[in-house]
C-alpha cells in the first residue's frame, strides 16, 4: 500500500445536525466522537481503519458551522499516526491512532 505522507480534509457540521441537539443547549458544541469519526472517515478513503486511540487532547471547541482542518501523519514503521484538528489557525484537537488495513 502507498500512503501518502499526510493525508488532509475539511470538516464542517451543519447547525441541524443531529448530534447537537442537547450538545449544549444555547451553545451548540461538535462532539468530540463526530470529529474522531471524521478522521476515521478520512483514513477509510486511504483503505485504513482505527483500531486505537492511542491519545486524543480536545484544545478548543469546535462551533456548528466552522470549518476545521484535519490532518494526519504517518508514523514511522508501526508507530502511531499523528493528528491536528485546527479552526481558525486555533488547535482544536490532537492526538495518535493505531491504524490497520481495512
Amino acid at each position: 500500500m502507498n500512503t501518502p505522507a499526510a493525508l488532509h480534509d475539511t470538516l464542517c457540521v451543519a447547525p441541524a445536525h443531529p448530534c447537537l441537539a442537547g450538545h449544549f443547549p444555547g451553545r451548540a458544541l461538535v462532539p468530540g466522537v463526530l470529529l474522531l469519526d471524521a478522521l476515521a472517515a478520512l483514513l477509510a478513503r486511504h483503505d485504513l481503519a482505527i483500531v486505537e486511540v492511542v491519545e486524543a487532547k480536545f484544545h478548543t471547541p469546535l462551533a456548528p458551522a466552522q470549518a476545521a482542518a484535519l490532518v494526519i501523519i504517518p508514523g514511522a514503521a508501526d508507530a502511531a499516526w499523528r493528528f491536528e484538528i485546527t479552526a481558525a489557525a486555533r488547535l482544536i484537537a490532537s492526538g495518535r491512532l493505531r491504524t490497520q488495513p481495512a
